[in-house]
């Protein structure tokens, strides 16, 4: 069997990011509005790329098919390990649930059927990849990556040709300060870039750290290029004042493409833009569940047969499954509240179980992220202050953009 390819780890990665990213965002960014929102998710760009590389620098002390339970366990024992367990359990359940509500909804209306049977149908044709292997996750990832691209060009193009600096820039309303807005965007930018519950599965993949690295910077820089060409093309066609019924539909993909179709004249840009949003719900559904059910695996101790991986598909997919066909809402919160949770093991977990594992084995062999101490104390107070920044907004300590 030929080599895996770093391109392939690379949309894997990135398919598991856009989703949440192009759908979240725009709606998480239209208070800070332009400048503020790259600015936010550029910086989270790097702060996660660092964390996703402390986490595989501590795994390089374990065997190919261990996962977040068996480290943290081991090295940060039980009562750390119980909570990084449900948080990481509660994002990835969370996020498998957005995408199946709007996945619904989105092919509830295109087939003209019932939402909560487009949902179910969505995850049996989806969840067949994961079900399958990695390598099938590399194959429809990398497909879904090149078909997100050439829609996204399409759709792009008429918002691009349409930009209008003053509202890119929102100098109409110049009184209005946009910084105090900026804070909130992390908890949403840091759950566009959560990735790590693939980490293992990159390294179990290509069975080499310094390839995994590779295809996890790939993946978060292809990420990064389709989040800022996309809000700077949403800001610059959406005046900030038409936001407020986004926002109030809690920012959901439909909520979206209405408000984009009302600017947009052209029905083949208004085409792809909604292909490329299917196209994002699907690709990081698969990536997202990908994580889950190979950390499920490690966590059940379920065996790699074909017995043993139907086991972790049913505990991956049935629960989102069965609470997005009773009680759906609305996915920027429910990205919102994914970004909080996450914190811990996207950003404190890696930094502290590559710092204890430093301590233990000084020698320093193999892969090791760069910037020494530096770059783990960096990570822990970005998420750390991630984590605090919606718990303020939650409580409205912070403004939160309303239209």
């Amino acid at each position: 069997m030929s080599k895996p390819s770093t391109l392939g780890g690379a949309c894997i990665i990135a398919s598991v990011c856009v989703g949440a990213g192009m759908l979240g965002l725009p709606s998480a960014g239209a208070g800070a509005w332009t400048l503020w929102t790259v600015l936010a998710i550029s910086v989270t760009m790097v702060m996660m790329t660092l964390s996703g590389w402390l986490l595989l620098e501590a795994l390089k002390h374990y065997d190919f098919k261990v996962s977040f339970n068996t480290i943290t366990k081991d090295v940060l024992k039980s009562k750390v390990n119980a909570i990084n367990n449900l948080s990481l359990y509660f994002v990835g359940g969370i996020l498998l649930y957005a995408y199946i509500s709007s996945s619904g909804m989105i092919f509830g209306g295109i087939f003209d059927i019932n939402a909560k049977l487009a949902s179910v149908l969505f995850v049996i044709a989806s969840s067949v990849f994961v079900l399958h292997s990695t390598r099938a996750v590399d194959r429809i990832s990398v497909l879904l990556i090149i078909f997100m691209a050439i829609s996204f060009i399409i759709g792009i193009s008429g918002l691009a040709t349409n930009i209008q600096l003053p509202t890119l820039l929102d100098s109409i309303d110049s009184q209005t300060s946009l910084s105090p807005y900026a804070l909130a965007i992390l908890p949403v930018a840091l759950t566009s870039f959560g990735y790590h519950h693939s980490v293992s599965t990159m390294r179990d993949y290509y069975r080499d750290e310094n390839r995994a690295k590779n295809a996890i910077l790939g993946g978060t820089l292809i990420a990064l290029t389709f989040y800022v060409i996309w809000v700077v093309c949403i800001f610059g066609n959406l005046p900030r004042t038409q936001f407020g019924p986004i926002v109030a539909a809690g920012g959901s993909v439909d909520a979206l493409m209405t408000a984009l179709g009302s600017v947009v004249s052209s029905n083949s840009v208004k085409q792809a833009l909604n292909i490329f949003s299917i196209a994002a719900v699907v690709s990081s559904f698969i990536g997202v569940g990908l994580g889950v059910f190979d950390y499920l695996a490690d966590f059940f101790g379920f065996e790699d047969t074909k017995q043993g991986r139907f086991k972790t598909w049913a505990v991956t997919f049935i629960p989102p499954l069965v609470f997005s066909l009773f009680a759906p809402f609305g996915f920027v919160a429910a990205i919102g509240l994914a970004g909080a949770a996450a914190t811990i093991w996207t950003c404190i977990i890696p930094a502290l179980l590559a710092k204890k594992l430093r301590q233990r084995q000084p020698e320093q062999q193999g892969f090791v992220v760069p910037g020494g101490n530096v770059t783990i104390y960096a990570v822990i107070i970005f998420g750390v202050l991630t984590a605090c920044f919606h718990l303020l907004a939650m409580a409205d300590v912070l403004p939160i953009f309303q239209g």
